[in-house]
């Protein structure tokens, strides 16, 4: 299985709050977060692990720091394990720009991509890879019914788990499960992908809503729950919960 991070964005919220450390080197339960995923990543046959970091802006900037600490994980190796990694540094506008850069490094194999930030079981995680390696879909999505977002991605479902729509609100309380930020995505996905940046879009979601109105097969796959590291706050929420599942 390949493997994208999207690693691009600044963390301005966590370094208002007086968090100064990069997003990437944000350590949750005393580990690093891209190095949580790369770990994880590989642990699940990772063939190839492709990221996606910011241009710093002169030596002092906190993202020069990650790409240094990719240069070392991809020339030593991470706690003693060799990482299939490639990374890209560059700036893009958006997540789905980013999304876009790492597709065209592995657009030609499934793949599996995250945010850097994302917290879920690595049970729950191991469960989706076997399903999507041997799924026939165009994309397995990770979901959760754990709400704990400012602005969810709300996601419709039938009985069999297919998805048939995302919604930004769900006043009707019809929607169990909200995205969780993992995508599992096929080659076909990545020409969708292509056709929203040439015609300006720019959010993940309407990235995710093109799949469907295209008429891709989307299943949606649930965690027990997935957290996202915006706030400071959100530190302490996701070492509890990685306390908790390792009981």
């Amino acid at each position: 299985m390949k493997y994208a991070i999207i690693a691009a964005g600044e963390g301005s919220r966590l370094a208002k709050e007086g968090l100064n450390d990069p997003k990437p080197l944000v350590r949750v339960a005393g580990e690093c977060l891209i190095d949580r995923l790369l770990r994880i990543f590989t642990d699940n046959d990772a063939e190839e692990i492709v990221v996606i970091c910011r241009e710093g802006e002169g030596a002092d900037d906190p993202m020069v720091r990650v790409r240094k600490h990719l240069e070392q994980i991809e020339k030593e190796g991470l706690n003693g394990k060799h990482i299939p990694l490639r990374f890209i540094v560059k700036n893009t506008p958006s997540s789905m720009h980013s999304m876009f850069e790492l597709s065209s490094m592995v657009q030609d194999s499934k793949f599996i991509a995250t945010t850097v930030d994302t917290i879920f079981n690595e049970q729950d995680f191991a469960s989706y890879v076997k399903t999507f390696a041997t799924s026939d879909v165009d994309a397995l999505m990770g979901v959760t019914d754990y709400i704990d977002d400012e602005k969810p991605l709300y996601v419709a479902i039938d009985d069999e788990l297919h998805i048939t729509g995302f919604l930004d609100a769900d006043p009707d309380k019809q929607c169990r499960y909200i995205s969780g930020g993992i995508y599992g995505l096929t080659p076909v996905c990545v020409e969708t992908l292509q056709h929203c940046i040439e015609s300006g879009q720019s959010r993940m979601r309407n990235f995710q809503r093109n799949l469907v109105s295209d008429g891709l097969r989307l299943s949606a796959h649930p965690f027990s729950k997935v957290l996202d590291i915006d706030h400071v706050t959100d530190i302490a929420k996701a070492e509890e919960f990685l306390t908790t599942t390792k009981k």
